[in-house]
C-alpha cells in the first residue's frame, strides 16, 4: 500500500471518528499524555512502548487512527499493526501538534 494512503490529515481524522467503531489510539507516553490530550471520548491511550506486549487488546475489526506528538511514532505503531494483521489502521499527519493547530479539541492540564 502506498505510504500516503495510510495518512490522514487533521480535519479527515476528526470526521472519520465520528464515524461508529473507529478509534484514535495515541502512543504517547503518559507524561506527554499529562500535558495535553485528544479530548475525544474514543482514545485508547496505548504507549508505543507497550505496543508490543498489548496490542491484543485492540479491537481487530475497527477502524485505528494513530497518534502521537509529530507522527512519528504512529507510523511505527501503524507498521507494526500491518505486521500483526490489522487492516484498518491510518495515521494521523502531523500528530497532535497538527490537530490542535486546526483547533480541534484538545484536553490540557
Amino acid at each position: 500500500m502506498n505510504p500516503s494512503q495510510l495518512q490522514l490529515d487533521p480535519l479527515s481524522a476528526q470526521q472519520a471518528l465520528t464515524l461508529p467503531g473507529c478509534w484514535l489510539i495515541d502512543v504517547r507516553e503518559a507524561h506527554e499524555l499529562a500535558r495535553a490530550g485528544f479530548d475525544l471520548p474514543n482514545v485508547i491511550n496505548l504507549p508505543l512502548s507497550q505496543l508490543q506486549q498489548r496490542h491484543a487488546e485492540l479491537p481487530r475489526n475497527a477502524d485505528l487512527i494513530l497518534a502521537c506528538a509529530a507522527g512519528g511514532r504512529s507510523m511505527q505503531a501503524l507498521q507494526f499493526l500491518l505486521h500483526q494483521g490489522h487492516t484498518k489502521v491510518r495515521n494521523l499527519a502531523g500528530g497532535i501538534g497538527a490537530w490542535s493547530s486546526h483547533g480541534l479539541p484538545v484536553r490540557r492540564s
